[in-house]
């Protein structure tokens, strides 16, 4: 009998953070690594923010809080919803945990059984499927494609709906596309969503801050209101604020669900950190405007590196309209070899490659349910992504 419960064989380490210790390692022997396959922005956390840690430290605030966080915390979440989104939720449906995943984990663990089933569109982050898989959900994965955008359609929904779906989950802006939902797109799926109200939503709005063009978020609460009583909006400090080490995100959800979330929570990790709380419930309050000037640097490097890689022959990139990542095509690099004698028969080849003959870390599209792509993280320094984007030019130059 094996000593190691059955549910970890349901799931495989995350390859993205693999991805990210490879480069790490690489990096530690010596050899020259621009490592694109992390999912973190480059810009330091802002300094009020950190005053507000250090004042939360001095002020003795190191003690255990509320399992679902701290009432001003709570309460400031509830109104940054408000103001992001125009959703009225109280502080009491807000629970606030240790990052983004512990939110999904928390709200999958806390309503699957066995056997209920969990709409992921796809391309999806790398651990939608796993988390669902080790709540004794099914993960049912229905594949978009390039030409709507990477976007779920009303019809795909519907097809994929059944007696045993208990949640559609969606990112928007998407991890690894960028692809987003605007209200007219929204309104196809909430139309759906109307005719099945045993379906809840999981709507995953962690980089709904960072869009392009002017273009503004929009989140399924927010377009069809009836939906309130059976979505769960999650959100959190990492990506718009800088604060990945923080580890803070947060949920709004009806207040049944919320206080099974706390349960659940108080038995697990308990409260997040009372430090990085503190920061948060500054960062949600304070001063947004640094925010915009992030995203018009990231705007400038997401045109750069689309510019750059539709120039390498047999790769393809759309442009996004959120978050900070490129999600390439490699079909017209697919049966070729690379100058280092790598057969590329798969978007994990070509990434192996790459990092071997170049020093490029990247992502392939496998390890988000999407083969036949690989993710690019442009939250890193234009120098760099110039010469990752060079490096890339030249290692597909190089195929024969």
């Amino acid at each position: 009998m094996s000593f190691i419960a059955d549910r970890l064989n349901r799931i495989l380490p995350s390859q993205t953070i693999a991805i990210t210790q490879k480069a790490r390692a690489l990096k530690a022997e010596g050899r020259d690594i621009i490592s694109l396959s992390a999912g973190e922005p480059d810009f330091d956390t802002p300094d009020f923010v950190k005053q507000a840690a250090i004042r939360a430290i001095q002020n003795g605030e190191t003690k255990y809080t509320d399992v679902a966080g701290t009432m001003p915390l709570r309460e400031a979440v509830a109104a940054r919803l408000n103001a992001d989104f125009d959703l009225d939720y109280r502080a009491e449906e807000i629970c606030v945990s240790t990052g983004g995943k512990q939110v999904i984990y928390n709200v999958m663990v806390a309503t699957l059984n066995a056997g209920d089933e969990v709409i992921i569109p796809a391309p999806a982050w790398v651990s939608y499927p796993d988390i669902v898989s080790l709540a004794d959900g099914t993960p049912v994965v229905v594949q978009t494609t390039a030409e709507n955008g990477f976007r779920l359609t009303a019809d795909q929904l519907r097809a994929a709906i059944t007696p045993k779906t208990k949640w559609l989950m969606l990112n928007s802006p998407c991890n690894p596309t960028g692809a987003a939902y605007d209200e007219h797109h929204l309104k196809a799926l909430t139309d759906v969503l109307m005719e099945h109200p045993h379906v809840w939503i999981l709507t995953d709005d962690m980089y709904a801050k960072l869009m392009y063009e002017g273009a503004v978020a929009k989140t399924f609460v927010q377009v069809e209101p009836r939906l309130r009583d059976r979505t769960v909006t999650m959100n959190g400090v990492s990506k718009a604020y800088a604060m990945t080490g923080w580890r803070i995100g947060f949920s709004a959800a009806p207040v049944e669900l919320t206080r099974q979330l706390i349960k659940l929570q108080g038995q697990s990790t308990s409260n997040p950190c009372s430090i990085a709380q503190a920061a948060a419930k500054e960062a949600v309050s304070g001063p947004q405007d640094f925010i915009g000037e992030m995203v018009s640097v990231y705007e400038q490097r997401r045109n750069l590196v689309v510019s750059m890689l539709n120039e390498a022959p047999g790769l393809s990139c759309a442009k996004p309209e959120g978050a900070f990542y490129v999600f390439p095509s490699i079909e017209g690099t697919l049966g070729k070899t690379s100058k280092g004698g790598h057969l590329i028969d798969s978007d994990e080849a070509f990434v192996t490659a790459l990092l071997d003959e170049t020093g490029v870390a990247a992502v392939h599209g496998s390890a988000f349910l999407t083969p036949g792509y690989f993710r690019i993280s442009y939250a890193t320094s234009t120098e760099l992504l110039k010469e990752a984007c060079t490096r890339i030019q030249q290692f597909c130059q190089g195929l024969s």
